[in-house]
């Protein structure tokens, strides 16, 4: 019998861009609209990041998302 407290695991993979002014973006595709800039890469990573979280949050608090625990991990593309 499957543990019924299994979470379900969503891996986001974030791509990157270099614009020619330097900045770095950052997209997750699996999440439309999910992209931010940086003027570092790892500044683009914690900034796509945070609004990936808060867009699922504001899924899960709208009923949008599947019920129960779930685990989301991010890799860099």
């Amino acid at each position: 019998m499957p543990n019924a407290l299994a979470a379900e695991v969503f891996s986001l993979a974030i791509e990157y861009y270099r614009e020619d002014d330097g900045r770095w973006l950052a997209d997750i595709a699996a999440l439309p609209g999910v992209t931010a800039y940086g003027r570092t890469k790892k500044q683009a990573t914690a900034a796509v990041q945070a609004l990936a979280l808060r867009l699922i949050a504001d899924r899960l608090e709208h009923g949008e998302a599947l019920p129960g625990p779930m685990s989301v991990s991010f890799v860099a593309a």
